[in-house]
């Protein structure tokens, strides 16, 4: 219900500041603005959605072949382990462990075309499970926090932006935005953890923590004295070469099992146009009410709000104008992206406000396009408190962020 509440309150908020700065400021183009804002986002929506067909139809495809060939089984008894600490009531061997981990590896390697359709297809196995369609599962709120504060070992696509935008050293915010990521994860998984009553403290999950931390060390040394430009295309170079030979090894064990392989993945395929089709009015949704909020200046006034805030109470504001950017991602990521840009120049890729507005960018996710497509996919109507557990790993990455900003490089 938070989300249909949250939704609600964007179009209410917007009308009473749209009704205000009609009457009284004499802003007799707010309401147009306000319609043309609605009808390119739904128009957006539409497009994005549709866009999803050709990405879903080959991935949807390639699951299918590792399915039939045995290897999706396999990756789940991989990490069952640990996974059976944190959904407890997916059972052992079920497919949706293999999809699930699929996901979470290709959006660690920043493969977002990769993430996303794998992604989906965890959603709708993990619906296979759920007593009450239109209700959201534990398992499938776990799935969903955990992907929207999902950590990325590479900001690929903020240091190329960094780059362009001529910053002396693009991946200097490579290690902040790295912890950063890790903190929001970690307390997601704890958030959810709590509303579930897991006990998180076992040694499955915490040889995973430790692994990871050793992962993260020592690719911070790997690309430590690497050149800046070097790490984007090599780290993207990277993530494909991993998931294309995951591709090979599912063809590869179609063969030595001896099914037909093309029709497995026609079969896949098939799905993917219905998955992008159903996520539409979702998609529409959640983008038409962010539309409404940003064009009548809600946001404009929310960050001022903050600022003033803080001024008041003494405190540094520097840190105020990356702010857009953080209130922004949850809602759109290429909303966010161009407030990190306008952020780089206005005030320079290489001052502190602009640094600050890379390593939020590469932090926090778009939790509501998360929600709208992955419950949207499966019918989900009741997303419980995926929304608030979601926010709350959002702020904390956020107030990570800001805090590991100042310490680098404030």
């Amino acid at each position: 219900m938070a989300l249909n509440y949250v939704w609600l309150g964007f179009f209410l908020i917007a009308f009473v500041v749209a009704v205000f700065k009609s009457v009284f400021l004499q802003d007799t183009a707010i309401f147009g603005d306000i319609m043309n804002g609605m009808l390119a986002s739904a128009k957006t929506g539409a497009e994005i959605s549709i866009g999803l067909a050709g990405i879903m139809t080959l991935w949807l495809g390639i699951m299918k072949v590792g399915e039939a060939a045995g290897m999706i089984n396999r990756f789940s008894k991989l990490v069952y382990p640990f996974f059976s600490k944190l959904f407890p009531q997916v059972p052992k061997g079920h497919p949706a462990m293999g999809s699930m981990m699929m996901n979470f590896s290709a959006s660690m390697l920043g493969l977002d075309n990769a993430a996303t359709p794998m992604g989906l297809k965890a959603m709708k196995e993990l619906q296979e499970l759920n007593d009450k369609p239109d209700t959201a599962s534990n398992p499938q709120i776990m799935f969903l926090v955990l992907n929207t504060a999902g950590v990325v070992l590479i900001p690929t696509s903020v240091i190329a932006l960094r780059k362009a935008a001529g910053a002396a050293n693009p991946a200097d915010i490579f290690v902040p935005t790295l912890i950063s990521t890790f903190i929001a994860f970690i307390i997601g998984m704890f958030t959810v953890s709590a509303y579930q009553r897991i006990n998180l403290f076992k040694l499955p999950v915490l040889v995973f923590l430790s692994g990871f931390a050793a992962v993260v060390t020592g690719l911070y040394y790997w690309v430590k004295h690497m050149p800046a430009d070097k790490i984007g295309p090599t780290m993207s170079n990277l993530g494909g070469g991993i998931i294309f030979s995951i591709v090979i090894l599912f063809l590869g064990a179609g063969i030595v099992k001896k099914i037909n392989v093309y029709d497995n993945f026609i079969e896949g395929a098939k799905e993917g146009f219905q998955v992008s089709v159903r996520i539409i009015p979702y998609l529409v949704g959640i983008l038409v009410a962010i539309s409404v909020f940003r064009t009548t200046g809600c946001m404009d006034y929310l960050i001022n709000a903050i600022a003033g805030l803080f001024s008041w109470m003494g405190f540094n504001t520097d840190f105020v104008p990356a702010l857009p950017v953080a209130m922004m991602k949850p809602l759109s990521g290429g909303g966010a992206r161009g407030l990190m840009i306008e952020v780089m120049t206005n005030y320079g890729a290489d001052s502190f406000q602009g640094k600050l507005a890379s390593v939020i960018q590469g932090t926090t996710e778009t939790t509501f396009y998360v929600l709208a497509v992955y419950f949207g996919s499966v019918n989900i109507k009741n997303t419980r408190y995926a929304l608030t557990a979601g926010l709350i790993a959002d702020f904390f990455g956020l107030l990570s962020a800001i805090l590991l900003g100042y310490l680098f490089f404030h």
